[in-house]
């Protein structure tokens, strides 16, 4: 199983640091701490435990921070806590050897080892555990763990809270009468150290649990013998103490891994992609015959709350007057591909304009796994099924292309592919030549390369069709001037068509980031087909008067910018707002 090497020699605690509290408000290191520090270690006093272990003297006292913001990317050389919740807090420390930071989950049990009174407790619950129904979802599963725990551990010091005293009593007889009746002394340091690490190991993901919870982590790689990797939204690539120094060990936690999430890997089934409870994508590959490293897998982790178009304002992926372009775009029915390279934000920037879409609109979503997240009460939300796990005649496999076929007799007002890949892309464009507004993500990291994957084999759309596609839209993840990662969307594209004659294509860039100065110039500001010979026309503008439409642009920026400035941000906040607005002028 994985190991923990902390990138620091830890003090040993004795035995009064090590189980009590006793003595921790008159401790000179607990004076030194900021008041919002003092109030969280007081509820989670693991973390103080945690501040005792490090050598200080070194590496220092961690400056606490109760919230992260982006801002905190211009820390170059960070020592930090920040907290998950309350069982869990984050230390991140730089190394002067390593451009990557260390990423340390701070659990209750910290970084000791309670592998044999585990073991104890485990083996006295499991009497009680086979009492109960099986649970329906991992909340119950949670409960009836604490109950039993609670019924087999006797504090040394003070009661437990958590289970009824009815309860209480009734599960300690049922042991009595079916187990030996004997609790477990503890205290309380190691009554909640236990509890975590039984409910964490059964119930979430082990010892990816932590990472999991924390809303600031992007990607959890594995890449095979060695530390695990995360990528984070603030402080980027980092590594955890977490690590596999043998092969049969990391064979054995994917296993497991893959087990737990209901979707098992073989050797003879040795890939697999699946959709975690938090809506996390997970892909596992078994084996070091074909992953030369050994075993790997990798978590890309989604927020609840998707960010929104003004968020992403703020943290500079785009400007008002290019989101004002994709309102107007997608409010009119324009068929739009987000196109990129792996991790540049095409999912992020397609949950975004989403809100853009009419709020009255019938949208279906077609994905292979659970990515995108739509404000629209009216979504029909579809995805593959596929044969992994299955014994013959228990189910058939069901591909996009099935998906697509059938959403096209749904009536949607507007069809959305998490990611065109295949023969299902011919579909997509089958349905935009018939009326039906599409948006998907592609990967291409040019216009031309786009065109020549989507006529060429496997997708083989027919050039005529091409100009069914209106806006294709580029996010990247570029250096900044100051050479840190940063996410723009480097240009904005609309198809004009295809000429038959010279067997070309014509496209014109309206949007371009500039790298000297992280601005963005509306290159096709006075000089947009779509706007002026598209979109024009369907809102009324007479002929001639093309170019009104630039004024409905600038409206629009405004009109968002002022939204923002009255501090609405939340991506369905904004939702809400735009469909209030639905049937006014500006609508």
């Amino acid at each position: 199983m994985p190991t923990t090497r902390l990138p620091f020699e830890s003090i040993k605690l004795d035995g009064t640091e090590a189980n009590e509290d006793h003595g921790m408000t008159q401790c000179a290191l607990f004076q030194l701490l900021p008041p919002e520090e003092r109030k969280y270690i007081e509820e989670s006093k693991h973390v103080f435990k945690y501040l005792h272990m490090m050598p200080l003297d070194t590496l220092g006292v961690p400056k606490f921070y109760p919230q992260l913001t982006r801002k905190m990317k211009e820390i170059t050389n960070p020592n930090l806590i920040y907290p998950v919740n309350a069982d869990i807090a984050v230390h991140i420390c730089y190394d002067k050897e390593d451009a990557r930071h260390h990423y340390i989950p701070i659990e209750p049990f910290v970084f000791q080892d309670f592998d044999a009174l585990v073991d104890q407790v485990a083996k006295k619950i499991s009497v009680l555990v086979d009492q109960y129904e099986e649970p329906k979802n991992a909340e119950q599963k949670k409960a009836i763990l604490e109950s039993c725990i609670d019924a087999v551990c006797e504090l040394k010091t003070e009661p437990r809270g958590g289970t009824s005293k009815k309860k209480l009593l009734a599960l300690t007889k049922f042991w009595k009468d079916n187990g030996d009746g004997k609790k477990i002394a503890v205290n309380p340091f190691e009554f909640k150290a236990v509890k975590y690490l039984i409910i964490r190991d059964n119930v979430g993901l082990g010892v990816l649990d932590p990472l999991i919870h924390d809303p600031h982590i992007e990607d959890i790689s594995c890449s095979g013998l060695g530390n695990i990797f995360i990528e984070h939204k603030i402080f980027e690539s980092c590594k955890a103490p977490i690590r596999f120094e043998r092969e049969d060990d990391l064979d054995a936690f994917v296993i497991k891994l893959s087990e737990k999430i209901g979707k098992p890997v073989s050797y003879f089934n040795p890939i697999m992609d699946a959709t975690l409870p938090d809506g996390s994508r997970i892909n596992i590959v078994l084996g070091k015959d074909i992953s030369k490293q050994g075993s790997n897998f990798t978590i890309r982790k989604f927020s609840q709350t998707p960010l929104s178009v003004l968020q992403l304002i703020e943290y500079g992926t785009l400007d008002y007057i290019m989101a004002a372009y994709f309102w107007i775009a997608l409010r009119e029915g324009m068929n739009c591909f987000i196109a990129g390279e792996t991790a540049s934000g095409k999912t992020t920037t397609m949950n975004a304009i989403t809100t853009f879409i009419p709020p009255k609109a019938k949208i279906v979503s077609i994905e292979e796994t659970s990515e995108l997240q739509v404000p629209h009460q009216n979504w029909i939300r579809e995805v593959t099924r596929t044969m992994q796990g299955k014994r013959e005649g228990e189910g058939s496999r069901v591909e996009m292309f099935d998906l697509l076929r059938a959403a096209l007799r749904q009536r949607p007002n507007e069809i959305i592919v998490g990611e065109i890949r295949g023969v299902e892309g011919n579909i997509v464009f089958q349905g935009m030549q018939t009326g039906h507004p599409a948006m998907s993500t592609f990967h291409a990291s040019t216009v031309e390369k786009l065109i020549q994957r989507i006529t060429g084999d496997p997708i083989n759309v027919p050039k005529t069709y091409i100009d069914n596609l209106n806006v294709v839209v580029f996010p990247d993840a570029v250096r900044g001037p100051d050479g840190r990662m940063l996410r723009r969307i480097t240009s904005v594209n609309e198809i004009v068509g295809y000429d038959t004659y010279t067997d070309s294509f014509s496209f014109i860039e309206v949007f371009r980031w500039n790298p000297s100065t992280d601005t963005f110039q509306f290159t096709g500001n006075m000089n947009s087909y779509l706007l002026e010979r598209k979109i024009a026309p369907r809102k009324g503008i007479p002929e001639g008067q093309e170019r009104k439409i630039y004024k409905e642009l600038e409206k629009r920026a405004r009109i968002l910018k002022k939204i923002h400035e009255s501090g609405i941000t939340d991506f369905y906040e904004l939702f809400s707002v735009l469909a209030k607005m639905e049937g006014e002028a500006v609508a």
